[in-house]
């Protein structure tokens, strides 16, 4: 399951290779994904190692080769005719019967919509579901009229397994294409929303960062989240003063907009999920082995469907992203021109480190996007018996 993140999504990939080459090496057999869950950024790693399973342990390399020829200028482009746009129809200017842009964006989508749709072949995930290299994906968007998270599903079943009710969720059986992947990657502000099917959509981290739900639905047995979102654990009375002091400027307050707008509930999530893995395991040692077949059928489950036990591993960034960015972009000299480069050194500009959360978000650059794959892989290192013990244990 891959979290969002933007262009700190190549994290994401650094710890798939390590799984799929170091940990299968461990084990001395090769290791693959039956269901890939991505959101966000996420979703276009899920795509593209969905698109490549065919390829075994090599699929990520595909994706590290992608992550890095990423270029700057080719990615982050300010889209002044939807700026401009937003200005006059805040101001009411709109013509009369003019219809608007299309519009919601800072940046211009056009050079990550080409990368996509040519770095990713989209026509074989349904080959590869159909092969059993792979057993579902699926996308997760926000549905920008009602709110809701939409999760777009392919799976090599056809349909859709059973979905409970869930008011804020709505699951949808579909030949996942290129729009999917963008509309699930469209960050509100940054990138404009995607139509698919005649229906706007844009970012699903805003409901569903990490999704959980969708695997244990596919019926996973155990899921692997891989979250490039760092947590710093200092307490909030030993922060700099200094630092307090200079809050808030205007490009701070977007970055951490775009945190809480994208900020996942995965913590609680995976909490929830170990309470009912310890109620089940408690009841089938009180009461037998068929407590959980019992108790399904006491709540009115189908055989087979219902409470099951799920094992659950979080690998996490250990390291403040947001900081990485800054400090790469004062050493390496971006040469990037024009409004991109004028921005990206201004929000890693000595002092600005407070701004760095965007900065993150924005840094697109093959150079850098190494830096975080090699990020990914260390995490994933330091997490080596752990992940060995895992997968172990999956048989």
């Amino acid at each position: 399951m891959l979290a969002g993140g933007a262009a700190r999504g190549a994290y994401e990939v650094g710890v798939v290779e390590y799984v799929l080459q170091d940990v299968a090496r461990a084990l001395k057999r090769p290791l693959k994904f039956d269901i890939l869950c991505g959101t966000s950024v996420g979703a276009l790693n899920a795509c593209g190692l969905a698109a490549y399973a065919h390829l075994g342990g090599d699929s990520v390399r595909q994706m590290r080769e992608v992550w890095h020829a990423l270029k700057l200028d080719d990615l982050v482009r300010t889209d002044v005719r939807s700026v401009l746009s937003m200005g006059s129809r805040l101001l009411g200017r709109t013509g009369s019967g003019e219809v608007p842009a299309r519009e919601g964006g800072l940046l211009d989508p056009t050079g990550l919509e080409r990368l996509v749709g040519n770095a990713i072949p989209f026509e074989l995930i349904g080959s590869n579901l159909e092969k059993g290299h792979i057993d579902a994906v699926t996308v997760s968007t926000t549905h920008v009229q009602s709110g809701k998270t939409v999760v777009f599903v392919q799976r090599r079943e056809r349909g859709l397994p059973a979905w409970s009710a869930d008011p804020t969720i709505e699951p949808r059986a579909a030949s996942i294409r290129v729009e999917h992947a963008l509309a699930s990657a469209a960050i509100p502000i940054l990138f404009r929303s995607v139509l698919i099917d005649g229906e706007f959509h844009c970012d699903g981290g805003l409901r569903q960062n990490v999704p959980l739900s969708p695997a244990r639905r596919l019926g996973a047995d155990a899921v692997l989240v891989i979250n490039p979102r760092y947590v710093p654990t200092t307490p909030l009375d030993e922060g700099d003063d200094e630092v307090e002091n200079e809050l808030p400027g205007p490009l701070f307050l977007l970055g951490k907009t775009l945190n809480a707008l994208l900020l996942d509930r995965i913590d609680t999530d995976l909490a929830r999920l170990e309470s009912v893995n310890k109620i089940l395991e408690a009841g089938t040692k009180a009461y037998g082995s068929d407590f959980v077949a019992k108790l399904n059928k006491a709540m009115g489950h189908k055989p087979g469907k219902g409470l099951r036990p799920m094992k659950a591993m979080l690998v996490r960034s250990s390291q403040n992203i947001g900081m990485l960015a800054s400090e790469f972009v004062r050493k390496s000299k971006i040469a990037s021109s024009g409004l991109t480069g004028r921005l990206i050194r201004r929000l890693a500009a000595e002092g600005a480190q407070n701004e760095s959360d965007l900065l993150s978000y924005l840094l697109f650059e093959g150079s850098f996007a190494k830096e975080l794959i090699d990020l990914g892989r260390e995490d994933a290192r330091a997490r080596h018996d752990e992940l060995c013990e895992f997968f172990e244990e999956l048989g």
